[in-house]
């Protein structure tokens, strides 16, 4: 049954901090992985002591110098192998995200497809991302800008998508001649672990990768380190702003992509069948724990009936089990308190005259109390409903009725997040003008929640700041050195 949480992943890394610190008397706290398929504690794990956490910045800055003279061609080679090998335990590692954070087995090796695919760009780009810059020459000089690391990267990763978010800054941080120390989420700790397990596999030098698992306060102290030269977050904005505070007078960037309540328009000459399945899955996905998740979608009047219509039958086709069930397309959210979250905002809509468009009992296993919820739909909503504003993360969408694309535009608009947006359309020039429009960190023309490794992954207000992916994202892993050499 559930042989992945015996594993001992629990590497050289924090044991070798372990080790280190025998005579720190002090026994560390535990943290417990419980898992939303039933409520079982999955994974054990102690939590890394300040002696251990010294321990591994030592290792670390020891490291530094040796990795970052290390060829660019050389760090490339061992990170396509540690990818490589984290692929080769895709079967194993599918079986452990579906028990730590409820995604459906048919659904949780797709993550690793998507980690190959990010990190093969990022690598076959690095060359020309890392490239000093050559001036135009001037007589009797020599100019030329370097692009140098910043030393080392603390990158906190979150349960939702664990693998993805993580790779995001792991591989270009390395590329770029960082160490890296990776703290990721309580609920999928295994995860850092099969980082950890990779990369020394693939013969990283030690110190170079190392991961630990921290309470709170022990990553807003290792924040305040001053070995510690950039922070890569992603989580909550309650989260981005607790780092923010830990970092406060450190003079270090800050990397946050943080929440979202992304908006979609579907406009009255939109595919409304391409768009409705488009939307849906956007919606509903990963149980819409997704940051860039659809939560909000506004269709014109005139194929408003038609689209709901055609959301409503599509969702009622989600099948809702346990994560470990291979015929289950909907699997529980992460806790029962999320669900109890998303639940509270659907009464509140419905108490406000919002209409439910899904029996919850049709859905066996959607019950009050428990991480199991069913799909929503909801009409007759608006901007005074917190489902509208907050972000839900969560399966709920609320659709809202639109007269033209000035009304849609506005609506989308109002929002404190910014992440990505969406509208669908046939006539593309448009929909291009209206999506320059839009507040948003990524604009999709007739498709939504996806990220394309080429493009800038960033947001805008409180979906964070920063920049991860594409050639840019290079840029906030690197500082510039500029060089002016005069010839005698």
């Amino acid at each position: 049954m559930k042989k992945s949480q015996q594993a001992k992943y629990q590497s050289k890394s924090q044991a070798q901090s372990q080790v280190k610190s025998k005579g720190d008397k002090s026994a560390a706290d535990e943290q417990q992985t419980v898992s939303p398929i039933d409520g079982s504690v999955y994974v054990t794990r102690k939590l890394a002591t300040k002696a251990q956490v010294n321990a591994c910045v030592d290792r670390a800055v020891q490291a530094k110098l040796q990795w970052q003279a290390t060829a660019l061609d050389s760090r490339k080679l061992v990170c396509q192998r540690a990818i490589d090998i984290l692929l080769s335990h895709k079967k194993e590692i599918a079986l452990e995200l579906s028990w730590m954070m409820g995604r459906p087995i048919r659904y949780t090796p797709g993550e690793l497809h998507g980690v190959a695919e990010r990190s093969e760009y990022m690598i076959s780009v690095s060359d020309e991302a890392l490239a000093s810059l050559t001036l135009l020459e001037k007589p009797g000089l020599t100019r030329y800008i370097k692009r140098e690391p910043l030393g080392l990267v603390l990158v906190i990763a979150p349960w939702n998508y664990p693998f993805l978010t993580a790779v995001n800054a792991i591989i270009p941080a390395l590329l770029a001649g960082n160490c890296v120390i990776l703290k990721h989420s309580a609920q999928t700790p295994l995860c850092a672990e099969r980082f950890y397990q990779a990369f020394d596999e693939a013969g990283l030098p030690e110190g170079v990768f190392q991961f630990l698992h921290l309470s709170h306060e022990s990553t807003a102290e290792l924040i305040g380190c001053k070995e510690i030269n950039y922070v890569a977050f992603t989580g909550s904005v309650k989260g981005g702003e607790l780092i923010e505070k830990a970092a406060l007078g450190r003079f270090i960037g800050v990397g946050l992509e943080l929440g979202g309540k992304d908006p979609a328009y579907v406009r009255h000459d939109a595919n409304i069948e391409k768009a409705a399945e488009a939307l849906i899955d956007g919606a509903f996905f990963n149980s819409g724990q997704s940051c860039c998740g659809i939560e909000r979608i506004y269709v014109h009047r005139s194929v408003y009936d038609e689209f709901v219509a055609q959301a409503v039958a599509l969702t009622l086709q989600y099948r809702l089990g346990r994560a470990d069930n291979p015929e289950m397309t909907l699997g529980p959210m992460v806790s029962t308190s999320a669900a109890d979250f998303v639940r509270g905002q659907i009464k509140e809509a419905i108490a406000l005259g919002a209409v439910a468009h899904i029996d919850e009992t049709l859905f066996e296993m959607s019950q009050e109390r428990t991480a199991y919820l069913a799909p929503q739909i909801l009409t007759q909503v608006n901007h005074q409903m917190s489902v509208m504003r907050e972000e839900s993360f969560g399966p709920v969408v609320g659709i809202m009725r639109v007269d033209d694309d000035q009304q849609a535009i506005e609506l989308m608009n109002d929002s404190q997040f910014g992440l990505s947006a969406c509208i669908f359309t046939k006539d593309v020039e448009t929909g291009i003008a209206l999506g320059e429009r839009i507040e948003t960190g990524t604009f999709f023309l007739n498709r939504c929640d996806y990220l394309d490794p080429a493009l800038a992954w960033t947001g805008v207000k409180q979906s964070g700041r920063g920049c991860s992916l594409s050639r840019l994202g290079f840029d906030y892993l690197t500082r510039p050195k500029s060089f002016y050499i005069k010839h005698e």
